[in-house]
């Protein structure tokens, strides 16, 4: 789809379409739902990592007076997981458990303390067993199994050859291989987890809200493990205060509160603690990369070998996506001929980890960019000029089967280069200070969903009724993004009314039409075209009406800022109520839809796997750091971030500018000082103060360039805008550090007490070196 020549909405900044309620407080989100009539949800965990649940006595909980529910694992039998081929956890912990913090028993009280009393007089006999937390543990010969059906706890293992390493490395004039460690990380989203349900025993019918990125999978979820009909389930997202990829699948609490309420014929809330939202986790995994790349004198790129292991906690999750992920984005980014790919998700005892913004991509891409740039160093090449001579040519095809349409990396790299005065100042910025830079991308949704039913990806549907209002119903979840403003502004703008016109209402599923939910940036490509054919469809409802009143052919009329009328004509305009009037006059209250499917070339390769990656279109993105590094204590700061990003077409570009900058603080918050971490199993980071990110203080300067290459695909010529940003940062503030003071770190986050450790390693290897010569 072409960039349309004039528009009088898309294109522009505007506000979003909820902000006004989200800057006044008025937005209710899960917690401040009206509960003056629901018990109070509690639930209990597992104090040891691995062990045989031998017995759980819930006796004197239940005989306490104000418990209206006590469960356990016993009351439900059924697992449950975001991938279907790959369900393997309960919602509450049945003969074993596998994680500290792992749920094992919930309680329904009249109050707060009350549930809290009866969680203490809960028995819990557990035998513990011998625990693994790192994937070296778990892959030991005497390592017990945490599942059964998995030898060596390996949960998935993925092997991808791509034309020939072998010949590529020969042709390389340089190959350099390294090892970098990624530290695991945590979503952090501001909204700790809460889950509201309300069950109707008369009716047999649940009604839950939620903090959910997902309600449709949410809603699959919760008949199967309460094995009940979907038709009598109701699942409503409410304002989400962040998600990030940590609620892009069904999370235990959300089943233990349905089986709570279902228990007790009631109404049950449940809000977690801050802790028990970073037990529930679902983070960006520990992941080490051993990456070799072979390099032609030019800055070509002849060959890629990378080996991936991640530590992807007790259950599956989205593990197998994960791995996936890792290696099919090794392409698409750049001309690569010659790739060959191993993947390894293992299984360990710590919470289990999932999707994350940029999700399975941000440490790869971390290490391959920051081993380019030693290369071109190497190779006495500029690093723009290495990422130039990899350019691909679109539309095209990667050896993998990824679609390609359009491609604005070089555009990207031209305005960083220039904005951030690279030629002159690379290099020239004194001891301490330095430049870096890198390269990134990221999938418009995935081109296949996680539950394939045949059914559309994105459906939308309008309805114009006698008030002259529009309402678009959607099951998009608006977690912060923008979607629904994304939706708003593309009916308004195909339509042409004004957007005060339009009124969207989102995330009920009784109401609104199934969406697949908000992960892999999906929404804006999916919804927003799918908004737009229901919108054309309305239109043409309109357009017929004003012709009959014009007494023309429906071809000739035109419709612009809510007025009707034939061009070039003497007649006088149609506003837009009495057009609407005539057209509810031939068949009362108007509705229509719009639908949107991936096409078939988009959904990947033919090998296994080859459907994880494939997109309609890839964002793309270049930028450049300025950091300044105290060499005697390791203290970064990052001065000035240069960003640009191929979006396809802004829709609003005042969202546009907001997403790339959370990507580049998101990605910054990962180079600099996030991290999970664990004692013996015990999360020692689960609270704002112990997991570090930066503050407002150290935000600096972020300088956003809009590139629009128009894909042939998206909305109005759109694609995503939220992820592709993210990986780009982590390598270019170690290249930078690397400008500042020689130091090649090849570990994340770069916190000043390793950067530190690794300057005195640089400065005795270099003494040793000196007094050797």
């Amino acid at each position: 789809m072409n960039k349309p020549a004039k528009t009088s909405l898309v294109g522009r900044p505007a506000p979003l379409v909820d902000g006004i309620e989200k800057v006044t407080g008025k937005a209710k989100f899960t917690g401040d739902l009206n509960t003056h009539d629901a018990l109070v949800g509690r639930i209990l965990r597992s104090p040891v990592s691995h062990g045989h649940i031998l017995g759980i006595d819930t006796t004197h909980a239940e005989a306490l007076d104000g418990v209206e529910a006590v469960i356990t694992g016993k009351d439900c039998d059924k697992t449950y997981g975001v991938i279907p081929i790959a369900m393997n956890e309960y919602p509450m912990a049945r003969d074993r458990v596998r994680y500290r913090g792992e749920p094992v028993a919930a309680v329904a009280a009249r109050d707060a303390e009350t549930a809290a009393k009866a969680l203490d007089l809960i028995e819990l006999d557990i035998e513990e067993l011998t625990a693994c937390y790192t994937p070296t543990e778990s892959r030991a010969a005497d390592a017990p199994r945490l599942h059964d059906n998995k030898p060596g706890n390996l949960e998935r293992e993925v092997h991808h050859t791509f034309g020939s390493t072998t010949d590529g490395f020969v042709e390389a004039d340089l190959i350099r291989e390294e090892t970098f460690d990624c530290a695991e990380i945590n979503h952090a989203q501001m909204e700790p987890h809460a889950a509201l349900a309300e069950y109707d025993a008369e009716r047999d019918r649940l009604t839950l809200h939620s903090v959910t990125q997902v309600p449709f999978y949410v809603h699959l979820t919760l008949a199967r493990c309460l094995d009940m009909d979907s038709s009598k389930i109701q699942v409503v997202k409410p304002f989400v205060g962040g998600g990030f990829g940590a609620r892009t699948e069904t999370l235990n609490f959300e089943i233990v509160t349905a089986l709570l309420a279902h228990r007790t014929g009631g109404k049950v809330m449940m809000q977690l603690s801050r802790e028990e939202t970073f037990l529930t986790h679902r983070g960006r995994p520990n992941t080490q990369v051993k990456l070799k790349i072979g390099l032609a004198k030019t800055g070509k790129i002849t060959a890629v070998d990378c080996e991936v292991l991640m530590s992807g906690g007790a259950y599956a999750g989205y593990g197998l996506v994960t791995i996936l992920y890792a290696g099919a984005l090794l392409q698409g980014l750049y001309d690569i001929t010659n790739i060959k790919y191993d993947g390894y998700r293992v299984y360990t005892n710590h919470p289990p980890c999932g999707a994350m913004r940029g999700h399975g991509t941000v440490d790869v891409r971390h290490s391959f960019e920051a081993i380019l740039d030693r290369m071109a160093r190497d190779l006495n090449l500029d690093p723009f000029t290495v990422r130039r001579a990899n350019l691909l040519q679109a539309p095209m095809f990667t050896s993998n089967g990824l679609m390609v349409n359009s491609y604005g990396l070089d555009e990207c790299l031209d305005k960083v280069e220039h904005a951030s005065d690279w030629a002159k100042r690379k290099g020239k910025l004194g001891k301490g200070h330095g430049l870096g830079m890198a390269c990134s991308h990221y999938v418009s949704g995935a081109a296949k969903p996680v539950h394939w039913t045949g059914e559309p990806h994105a459906v939308v549907s309008m309805k114009l009724d006698f008030d002259g209002g529009i309402t678009v119903f959607t099951g998009a979840s608006d977690i912060g993004q923008g979607s629904s403003t994304v939706v708003a502004l593309a009916a308004a703008e195909v339509i042409g009314i004004d957007l005060a016109r339009i009124r969207i209402v989102a995330n009920d599923s009784v109401v609104t039409p199934k969406d697949n939910g908000s992960y892999s940036s999906r929404v804006t490509f999916m919804v927003g075209n799918a908004a737009i054919e229901a919108a054309r469809a309305m239109r043409a409802k309109l357009i017929d009406a004003a012709a009959e009143l014009l007494d023309t052919d429906p071809d000739s009329v035109k419709c612009e800022g809510e007025s009707f009328f034939v061009q070039g004509s003497s007649q006088s305009e149609l506003g837009f109520h009495e057009v609407a009037i005539a057209a509810l006059a031939k068949e009362g209250t108007i509705n229509v839809k719009g639908t949107f499917t991936t096409p078939v070339e988009a959904q990947g390769g033919k090998h296994r796997g080859g459907a994880v990656g494939s997109t309609m279109g890839f964002s793309y993105a270049a930028q450049v750091v300025e950091v300044s590094v105290d060499e005697d204590t390791g203290q970064i700061s990052v001065d000035q971030v240069w960003a640009a990003l191929d979006c396809g077409f802004a829709i609003n570009p005042l969202a546009v500018e907001g997403q790339i900058e959370g990507s580049v603080w998101m990605g910054m918050a990962q180079g600099l000082c996030e991290e999970t971490n664990y004692l013996r199993g015990l999360p020692t980071h689960t609270n704002l103060t112990d997991y570090r990110f930066p503050t407002i203080e150290d935000s600096p300067p972020i300088d956003v360039q809009i590139v629009e290459s128009i894909d042939p695909l998206g909305p109005f010529g759109a694609k995503e805008a939220g992820e592709g940003a993210l990986s780009g940062f982590p390598p270019a503030l170690a290249n930078a550090v690397a400008d500042a003071i020689g130091l090649d770190a090849n570990f994340l986050p770069l916190t000043p007490d390793r950067v530190l450790e690794a300057l005195i390693k640089l400065r005795r290897a270099k003494r040793r070196k000196e007094a050797n010569t």
